[in-house]
């Protein structure tokens, strides 16, 4: 099995993408090189920590490290959705809704991921 297997990767991919052709196509200039950078990052970096969570799945405590760094990487990308949302550079409340959404579903979806994680690494074998 690989990470591209998860659930949680194949929709931080989607948010990744989304992000990505919006800040770029629907964003003022100004806001490209300033939030718009950093919702970039935030939300690859939630991705990146999946994918390096899985590659540590055999040592439990890192493991859950890296999906907490996900699941803190989405509310910094939430965040950042929220104010671009708020401050009218990002003025299509449909595309908002839709994107503010998939964050929300992937932070309950790494949430149940982590407990997952911490059950099947409590039970005995």
């Amino acid at each position: 099995m690989s990470y591209k297997n998860l659930e949680i990767w194949e929709l931080a991919r989607e948010i990744v993408i989304d992000i990505h052709k919006i800040t770029l196509e629907k964003l003022p200039k100004f806001e490209m090189y300033e939030v718009g950078s950093q919702i970039r990052r935030s939300s690859k970096s939630v991705k990146s920590n999946i994918v390096e969570g899985y590659g540590r799945r055999y040592y439990k405590n890192e493991f859950i490290h890296f999906l907490m760094m996900a699941l803190a990487s989405n509310d910094e990308t939430t965040d950042h959705l929220e104010t671009l949302f708020e401050t009218k550079s990002l003025a299509d409340e449909n595309l908002f809704a839709e994107l503010h959404l998939k964050l929300e579903t992937l932070g309950k979806k790494l949430n149940s991921f982590i407990q997952s994680v911490q059950k099947e690494h409590q039970s005995p074998r």
